[in-house]
């Protein structure tokens, strides 16, 4: 599907797009349905890019400890 290609940010504005209309109002029940509908799928692939964000920053931040514990002292 050619939302899974969104990048984060494209994700978030688009989410941010449906957010401003749906709050709007004046929609009809079947439009408001499919507008919600499309910022739960962009919400869920928003989720996807941080999810990831995390574990790389986590992999990230653990591996000067790993380098850290393996490494023998000079004397």
């Amino acid at each position: 599907m050619a939302e899974e290609k969104l990048s984060y940010e494209q994700a978030r504005d688009e989410l941010t797009d449906v957010v401003k209309k749906l709050e709007a109002g004046g929609l009809t029940l079947e439009e408001s349905l499919t507008l919600w509908e499309r910022g739960e799928r962009l919400a869920a692939i928003c989720e996807d890019w941080l999810e990831g964000a995390r574990a790389r920053l986590a992999a990230a931040m653990a591996q000067p400890e790993e380098d850290n514990t393996n490494a023998q002292t000079p004397f």
